[in-house]
C-alpha cells in the first residue's frame, strides 16, 4: 500500500505565471528512502511542503495528496505532526524553546503527551542521538551541527512514519554532515521510517536510496534506481548529472559501460581493476602561482570573544590575501570561521589586532568608504538582506540603473524571478538573489559566507564562472565553506581554520591532497593510485592519460 500518493499536482505561486509543480504524479511506499533532486528552483522544496498541510505554501492548487488512502487535508493537524516529520535547511527556522531538554519534548506536549511517558520518549531520544552531554544546555551555545541533530531528535521523538528533510545538511562541516546522513539511512534501515529528502550532498545518500527522483520545471523528469537514475541523466546530457557522485561522473565521463561505481569504495574498486600495474603517470603539473604584489587584505593576530567573560573565538587570527585571489577558508561548524568574516566588515570589533583593506587600516577609512565600491559580503543566512517585497525591489534598493539590474539579474538566473516575494524562493534562489544584490555594490574584495549552500552543481558552475570573471576584473574573494569540493576546484589558495586561528594555507592540491578526512571524494578514490587528484577533472584527466600511456 502506497504510503503517500500525490495525483495530478499543479501549484502556481501568487503573482507568477509559471507554475511551481506541473501535473506531478509519485507514489511513495511505506518504507522507502527517495532521493528527491533537481537545479534550484525545479519545484523541490514546494512539492515537499505540500506533503504537510500546516507548511503549504499560498497559491492556486490542483490535484491530490493522498496519506494511506485519506486524502491529507482531512488528516487533523495533531496527526500529522505526530505521523509526518519534516526537517527543514536552516535549523534555527525550527527551534522554539531555550533548552535543549524543553526542545526535545516541546512537540510532545503540544500532542498532549502525559509526563511519565514523555519522560521516556525524550530520555531515548537523548542517548538514540548521543545528546545526553548537552541535554541541559542553552541551545544558543550549540553549533550548527547540534542544533540540526536536535531537530531530528525533537522530531523523531513523535514517532513520525514519514521523515522529510529539505536540505538538512546545507549548514553543516563535511564530518557533521557524513554523521547527521548516515544517522537518517539508520532511521530508515533500523525504524523502518519512510525518507524522502532533498539533498546536494549526493554522494552521501545516494548509495543508500531506493530510488531517485529528478524534478526539473516543477515535473518530474526522472524517476528510477540510483544507477539507472545516473545512467539517464547521462544519456540526456542532462545538467543534474554534475550534481552526481564523483566516482559516477568519473565513471561516465572517462568511457565506461558497466554499471557505475556510487561510492568510494566502488570507485576505488572500480579505478584498481581499471589500472591493475598502478600508473605510469601519477600525477598533472601544477600550474605555478603568479599572485599580486599588491595585498588587497590583512589580518594581523585577530582577538575576539561575543561577551566578557566568554572564551575567545578569533585567538590571533592572521591572514594575507594578495589582490585579484580566491582564498578559500574551511574548517569545522562553531571554529569560528563567520566570526572571522565579520571581523573583516567590522560587524565584530577585535579588541586586539589589526585589519587593513588595501594597506589602510579598518580605522583610516572615512564613513561609509569602506563599503562603496570597496567591501561587501554574502551572509550565510541570505534572508537577513532581505527587506523589500519583491526580488526586484531588493535589487533596486542598491542601485537604480535598470539595466545593471537586468544585467545581473540574468548572469545570477533570477531574471524569471523578479516579482516574486523573497521568502517564497527556494533556498537556492534566495541565495542568488542576495549574491546578485551585493554584487550590484561593485565590491573590490568580496566576503562570501557559506555561497553554495542550497544550490545545485549546475548553479555552482555558474558561481565560479561569475568569480572567474571578478577575479579577470581584479575583485579579491575570500570564502568561508564546507564545499571542498568547490574549494578544491576554483581557489587559489585554501586556508584550514581551527581553534580561533588559521593553521595553514596551501593550493588545494596540496592542501586537499595531504588530508585523510577533510579533502574530496576524487582524492579518496584515487589517493592509492595517483597523487594529489583532488578534483573530478584531474581523476579524469589521469585516467585517460595512464590509458594511452598503456596503448
Amino acid at each position: 500500500m502506497p504510503h503517500l500518493h500525490i495525483q495530478n499536482l499543479t501549484f502556481t505561486y501568487p503573482g507568477s505565471n509559471i507554475p511551481a509543480l506541473q501535473d506531478v504524479n509519485l507514489t511513495i511506499r511505506q518504507g522507502e528512502y527517495i532521493a528527491l533532486c533537481g537545479r534550484s528552483g525545479s519545484g523541490k522544496t514546494t512539492l515537499l511542503r505540500h506533503l504537510k498541510t500546516v507548511l503549504t505554501p499560498h497559491g492556486t492548487r490542483t490535484g491530490q495528496i493522498l496519506f494511506g488512502d485519506t486524502p491529507l487535508e482531512l488528516i487533523p493537524h495533531n496527526i500529522q505532526a505526530s505521523k509526518i516529520g519534516y526537517v527543514m535547511q536552516n535549523p534555527e527556522d525550527q527551534i522554539v524553546t531555550d533548552k535543549v531538554w524543553h526542545e526535545l519534548s516541546f512537540g510532545l506536549e503540544n500532542i498532549g503527551f502525559d509526563r511519565t511517558a514523555m519522560r521516556t520518549r525524550v530520555a531515548e531520544m537523548a542517548c538514540y542521538f548521543g545528546i545526553q552531554d548537552w541535554f541541559h544546555k542553552d541551545v544558543s551555545t550549540l553549533s550548527g551541527g547540534q542544533k540540526q541533530l536536535l531537530n531530528l531528535a525533537s522530531v523523531m521523538a513523535m514517532q513520525p512514519e514519514v521523515l522529510i528533510l529539505d536540505e538538512p545538511t546545507s549548514m553543516l562541516d563535511p564530518l557533521a554532515a557524513s554523521d547527521f546522513l548516515n544517522t537518517i539511512r539508520k532511521i530508515n534501515l533500523e525504524l523502518g521510517t519512510t525518507i524522502i529528502i532533498t539533498e546536494h550532498r549526493l554522494e552521501d545518500i545516494l548509495h543508500g536510496a531506493d530510488r531517485v527522483v529528478v524534478m526539473e520545471q516543477g515535473q518530474v523528469v526522472v524517476n528510477d534506481a540510483p544507477r539507472a537514475a545516473g545512467s539517464a541523466l547521462w544519456q540526456q546530457k542532462h545538467p543534474m548529472f554534475a550534481a552526481m557522485p564523483t566516482p559516477m561522473q568519473v565513471f561516465y565521463r572517462s568511457g565506461g559501460q558497466e554499471d557505475c561505481p556510487l561510492t568510494v569504495r566502488e570507485g576505488r574498486t572500480w579505478l584498481n581493476n581499471l589500472l591493475p600495474q598502478g600508473a605510469s603517470i601519477p600525477s598533472l603539473p601544477e600550474t605555478p602561482e603568479e599572485p599580486s604584489d599588491e595585498i588587497a587584505l590583512q589580518l594581523k593576530e585577530l582577538w575576539f570573544r561575543y561577551e566578557r567573560d566568554s572564551s575567545d573565538v578569533l585567538r590571533s587570527a592572521s591572514i594575507c590575501v594578495p589582490t585579484g585571489s580566491f582564498h578559500a577558508i574551511v574548517g569545522g561548524n562553531g571554529a569560528g570561521k563567520s566570526t572571522l568574516l565579520k571581523a573583516i566588515c567590522g560587524i565584530c570589533k577585535p579588541y586586539r589586532g589589526k585589519v587593513s583593506v588595501f594597506g589602510k587600516s579598518y580605522g583610516a577609512h572615512k564613513a561609509g568608504e569602506l563599503f562603496r565600491n570597496c567591501l561587501a559580503m554574502l551572509p550565510q543566512d541570505p534572508k537577513s538582506l532581505f527587506a523589500r517585497d519583491t526580488v526586484a525591489e531588493e535589487l533596486q534598493e542598491v542601485c537604480k540603473d535598470d539595466a545593471q539590474i537586468a544585467q545581473m539579474a540574468a548572469l545570477c538566473k533570477i531574471d524569471h524571478l523578479l516579482n516574486r516575494h523573497p521568502y517564497d524562493l527556494s533556498g537556492g534562489e534566495q541565495q542568488r538573489t542576495a549574491l546578485a544584490k551585493v554584487l550590484l555594490t561593485n565590491p573590490r574584495v568580496l566576503l562570501l559566507d557559506e555561497p553554495t549552500k542550497g544550490i545545485d552543481g549546475f548553479f555552482k558552475e555558474i558561481l565560479a564562472d561569475i568569480l572567474c570573471k571578478l577575479k579577470k576584473q581584479g575583485a579579491t574573494i575570500v570564502m568561508v565553506s564546507h564545499d571542498v569540493e568547490f574549494c578544491a576546484k576554483y581557489a587559489d589558495r585554501v586556508s584550514m581554520f581551527f581553534d580561533g586561528q588559521i593553521l595553514a594555507t596551501h593550493t588545494p592540491r596540496a592542501f586537499f591532497g595531504g588530508n585523510s578526512f577533510y579533502t574530496t571524494s576524487a582524492n579518496r578514490i584515487s589517493r592509492s593510485i595517483f597523487r594529489d587528484a583532488v578534483t573530478i577533472d584531474h581523476l579524469v584527466q589521469l585516467v585517460e592519460s595512464n590509458r594511452e600511456a598503456a596503448q
